[in-house]
């Protein structure tokens, strides 16, 4: 049998093991470019995705890699009911890619459950047991003391993500996102027409870039804090 020769650690002299990660929010535009990368990245043993719904629906576009994820139902309001769960939330890496916006959550409670509350909850859980990276997308402007709801609420994700004790955490900071959503979000049409003129800093970001950096910084071997700003994403900011 003949090795591959591209994938054997130089110092160790043996493959370097594959990792497992722990992908949320894989239904919304950022998390499923999330998923279908990591279903094809040799470096990717399992992804294991959380939904509200098991339906198949997180998984389509990767057919060949269907084996390699893993779709878990779990209600999020819950989740420390599956503290125990180590087959779970026993993973390498987590990528957060939860969000939404108040209009579709109903109310700012809602948006903060979904854009504060579960991130932390996922990420406490797989801390807890044993990951040790991080990778989340928040927004530009994020700030704890921002005067929008939503840009203080995206603040205060960052610094409880930075705060749950992982060796290695990445903050991804997009402007608006291209891509197709199921729903539509008015002022992100408007930013796909203005981005041509505005600066890199708020120019319109592809949902794919935002997702090589998320994936990029899960399989990556450095440690400490990252935090990938708008701009950055359009020069193709490297691996962290």
């Amino acid at each position: 049998m003949s090795a591959n020769i591209a994938s054997i650690d130089p110092v160790k002299g043996s493959a370097p093991r594959k990792r497992i990660v722990l992908l949320v929010g894989a239904t919304g535009l950022v998390g499923s470019a999330c998923l279908k990368l990591l279903a094809r990245d040799p470096r990717v043993a399992e992804v294991r995705l959380l939904v509200r719904r098991a339906s198949g629906a997180g998984i389509a576009g990767i057919a060949g890699h269907a084996n390699r994820v893993i779709e878990q139902a779990v209600d999020f309001d819950r989740l420390d009911s599956l503290a125990s769960s180590a087959d779970l939330f026993a993973v390498d890496a987590v990528i957060c890619a939860l969000g939404t916006t108040i209009r579709t959550a109903g109310s700012q409670a809602a948006f903060r459950k979904v854009d504060y509350e579960y991130p932390l909850r996922v990420g406490a859980l797989a801390r807890r047991h044993g990951a040790s990276r991080y990778a989340l997308v928040s927004a530009i402007g994020a700030s704890p003391r921002a005067r929008t709801f939503y840009s203080r609420v995206k603040g205060e994700v960052e610094a409880g993500a930075l705060g749950l004790g992982f060796p290695a955490v990445t903050i991804v900071r997009p402007s608006f996102l291209m891509g197709e959503r199921a729903e539509s979000r008015p002022l992100e049409s408007i930013a796909r027409r203005l981005g041509v003129i505005l600066p890199l800093k708020w120019r319109s970001i592809a949902a794919d870039d935002v997702a090589r950096a998320l994936v990029d910084a899960a399989l990556s071997d450095t440690q400490g804090v990252t935090i990938i700003e708008n701009d950055a994403l359009h020069r193709g900011a490297p691996a962290p």
